[in-house]
């Protein structure tokens, strides 16, 4: 229904949006992670949307960026992970941290959000980890886009690269716009630190 909703912020707090568009105030649930990247009040702000039909009410979700929102969508689709448990999750971690734990398999990651137990964890990697075709991650030629190897640290920043790849495949992108964002980064920082970088580059094009 909407794509994104820009305007002047004129609320805010740990779980609530409010941006008037053209004289209408939109209502936004937003996560933490969101509620702590907005500006200030009453300045311009962007958030991307989704919306959530219910029996008895629409609800709109906010998102801060494109990722935030690939990787609720990809929590809400595992199975009896609703959009409460996805909004816990991403209030508890960045879109980088949680693609990096289903990719790294670190379920006890995910469950330090409230109301995911451990099972649950379990679940979500076990689900999300298995939509994640292997030939995406890895391509069979030698080209300039292939997925570098693990030489066992002999290659500086090689392991670095190789994470960061799947983190942003695991958030949905192709194989190929992840190897694109990835160029000309220094691999010597921290993996969210890069993913990070990667994501503006990505926003960019």
């Amino acid at each position: 229904m909407y794509y994104y909703i820009e305007g002047n912020l004129t609320h805010k707090d740990m779980n609530i949006a409010v941006i008037d568009c053209g004289g209408v105030g939109y209502k936004l649930i937003i996560s933490y992670t969101t509620y702590m990247r907005l500006p200030n009040l009453n300045t311009k702000a962007k958030l991307f949307t989704h919306l959530v039909v219910k029996e008895d009410a629409l609800d709109l979700l906010g998102f801060y960026d494109l990722s935030e929102k690939s990787a609720f969508l990809m929590l809400t689709s595992v199975s009896g992970v609703g959009v409460k448990v996805a909004m816990n999750v991403l209030s508890a971690l960045t879109p980088e941290r949680f693609a990096f734990a289903v990719a790294s398999g670190d379920y006890r990651e995910l469950a330090i959000a409230q109301g995911v137990s451990t099972k649950t964890g379990q679940k979500i990697v076990l689900e999300l980890k298995e939509k994640i075709s292997k030939d995406n991650l890895i391509k069979k030629d030698s080209g300039d886009d292939a997925m570098p190897q693990d030489t066992g640290g002999a290659v500086l920043g090689v392991s670095s690269k190789n994470d960061a790849l799947i983190t942003l495949i695991t958030l949905g992108y192709t194989r190929a716009e992840a190897n694109g964002a990835l160029k000309d980064i220094d691999f010597s920082q921290p993996l969210e630190d890069i993913v990070k970088i990667a994501l503006r580059n990505l926003v960019k094009k």
